[in-house]
């Protein structure tokens, strides 16, 4: 197996069901058992999706290896057998990007492994490593899923929190000098709520289907976690509507001032 693990490999890790983790060569995941410890495998599937890899050399089904590597993804959940297959996006926090250009994060979930696929980085990702690293982490995949949507959770708020600062600033510029600079800012803060909330509506019904049909895999509090950050990301959601009324608002009026400047003139 060693020869045919693809190139887009980006770690292979063993959970040790405390919180901790050590790397695992590629060459030994074929010598891998759940009594080893709980394994995650993170793949970038941008270049060249390794489906056959996915298929063949991890046992998984063709509608599971096609959700994986798909080139475009909508958030949603499903339940199959003793597994979770989960797709999510997370706000694109990458240095020089665009907050509303959302990165797609793919899971294939079972007891005693997780599957992740990427193509491009996400943050949020690279935090559950690191935990994982200091011997912090989850110990269970229903910790790792609840952990890492709780994560994305965290950043759709400091979305919301910069977008809502923006706003704030806008609002409390009144000269007639800056109406078109703010009309044009208020014109991009609308695009990125619009961009952003695109995939937080479905994101949110994705967690609703994953706490109410958890099939085998979740314990109870892990589902009580899920539940939590479904009610979150509706809360995000909800303020998200309201700051685009607001920008809306906001718009109309500088509207009006700068017709009302053009009649003065």
């Amino acid at each position: 197996m060693a020869s045919n693990t693809p190139t887009g490999l980006l770690h292979a890790l063993l959970l040790d069901r405390s919180g901790g983790a050590v790397a695992l060569e590629p060459d030994k995941i074929e010598n891998w058992r759940s009594d080893d410890g709980l394994l995650w495998l993170h793949v970038d599937v941008a270049e060249n999706p390794p489906r056959e890899w996915l298929q063949d050399a991890l046992g998984l089904e063709s509608s599971v290896v096609e959700a994986l590597a798909a080139d475009e993804t909508r958030p949603r959940s499903l339940s199959l057998g003793d597994g979770l297959l989960a797709v999510l996006r997370g706000v694109n926090m990458n240095p020089g990007d665009d907050p509303e250009d959302m990165v797609s994060i793919r899971l294939w979930i079972e007891r005693d492994r997780i599957i992740s696929t990427r193509r491009r980085k996400l943050l949020s990702v690279q935090d559950l490593k690191e935990q994982l690293e200091q011997g912090i982490g989850p110990r269970t995949s229903g910790e790792f899923l609840s952990e890492l949507i709780g994560r994305m959770a965290d950043r759709i708020g400091d979305f919301f929190d910069t977008i809502e600062d923006k706003l704030s600033s806008i609002e409390e510029v009144e000269s007639d000098e800056s109406a078109q600079v703010r009309r044009r800012s208020l014109a991009v803060l609308r695009r990125q709520i619009a961009a952003v909330r695109r995939f937080v509506a479905p994101q949110r019904d994705a967690l609703d289907r994953l706490y109410r049909n958890p099939g085998k895999l979740l314990s109870d509090p892990e589902t009580n976690r899920l539940r939590e950050e479904a009610d979150r990301v509706t809360r995000y959601l909800e303020d998200l509507d309201l700051a685009r009324e607001r920008a809306v608002v906001l718009q109309e009026e500088l509207i009006n001032e700068l017709a009302q400047l053009q009649n003065t003139r």
